[in-house]
Formats: structure tokens, C-alpha cells, sequence
């Protein structure tokens, strides 16, 4: 969860989202980004002569976030949309990905290879406008790192928290979770 706040409309359309995925049985583990510290990528590409390993010289955060994607069948990048993209907090963890794709060196291979991702974008404007951008950075990344993307669920931000608490809102995050269950 890329939103700097922890109780904003982002974490609001999750709620629902995960309560559906719990509700079958998925294990679901919710990372906050905005309590994680994550340095951003040095260009050392020191992670890119590792093979089978992350690589990143860095003691931070990040290490356990990859972990936690590589051990993973599917990761949800949620985030509100500033200015077209995401907050400062999700782009250092987008370019510190960096390190699972060994392209670039010596090292050999991909750490998530075939995993699905998704995104859950909240935002101002309407979705094709707002949240487009981002959207089309995540399939540039996904195709780059052969990643399975499965689509993004998004909700415009009409009435602050309130336009996250409708019943169509709450329905079509309940309903992309159960997608995610059978692509």
C-alpha cells in the first residue's frame, strides 16, 4: 500500500478488497510503504551481477518486500494518483525492482518471473485520465519482467473518504478480488 497516509481513501478501497480475499481462504500479507524506509536505487547495479538472489547492497526495507513478492502467486500495488503517477514512496520501491530481473550483468534469471500483479489506483479526475500513466508504467514493467498483469481496479475521489464507502465502490473492489482469484 503506497499511500503516505494509513487511513486515507486508498487503505478505504482496500478494506473490502481484502475482507473478499480472506473470505476465500487467500493469505494475504499487507505491506505499508509509508512506515518502511526504502532508499532509492544507486544505479550500482551491483544487483545485477547476482544470480538467484536480489542483489541490492542496500539495508533497507526493500529486502523484506522482495521477499515477500518472490514468495508470492500475485502482488497488488495500491496506491492514490499525485500528478499522475504514484507517491514518492511506491516509485523508490518501483525503481528498486531494479534487482529482480537480472538483465543488465552477469547475473542470470528473473527472482518473479510468471507472477500476476494488479494495481488498486484511488484518484482525482476521471480513470482514463488520472490514473492511465501509472497504469501504463505497471504493463511496461510487467511486459519488461514477464509478469502475468491481471488489471486495475480504481475509484475517483468525488466525496473524500465517502466515495470509497459506496455500494459500488466497495462491490467492484469485492468483485476484482474474485477476478484475481481465477486469472
Amino acid at each position: 500500500m503506497g499511500s503516505p497516509r494509513l487511513n486515507g481513501n486508498t487503505v478505504e478501497l482496500l478494506k473490502p478488497f481484502i475482507e473478499e480475499l480472506k473470505a476465500n481462504s487467500v493469505q494475504v500479507v499487507y505491506i505499508t510503504l509509508a512506515d518502511k524506509h526504502i532508499s532509492s536505487c544507486h544505479s550500482c547495479y551491483t544487483c545485477q551481477n547476482i544470480t538467484g538472489e536480489y542483489g541490492c547492497p542496500q539495508n533497507d526495507d526493500m529486502q523484506d518486500i522482495v521477499f515477500q513478492i518472490v514468495q508470492s502467486d500475485c502482488f497488488v500495488l495500491a496506491t492514490p494518483i499525485y500528478t499522475w503517477y504514484c507517491p514518492p514512496e511506491m516509485k523508490a520501491m518501483l525503481d528498486r525492482f531494479y534487482g529482480m530481473n537480472k538483465f543488465y550483468g552477469s547475473g542470470k534469471g528473473s527472482l518473479w518471473e510468471g507472477k500476476k500483479c494488479a494495481i488498486i489506483a484511488t484518484h482525482g479526475y476521471d480513470v482514463q485520465y488520472a490514473a492511465e500513466p501509472f497504469e501504463t508504467g505497471i504493463k511496461h514493467l510487467c511486459e519488461h519482467s514477464n509478469l502475468n498483469y491481471i488489471g486495475m481496479y480504481s475509484v475517483r475521489d468525488k466525496y473524500n473518504k465517502a466515495s470509497f464507502q459506496t455500494e459500488e465502490a466497495i462491490n467492484g473492489a469485492k468483485k476484482f478480488a474474485r477476478m484475481l482469484l481465477v486469472k
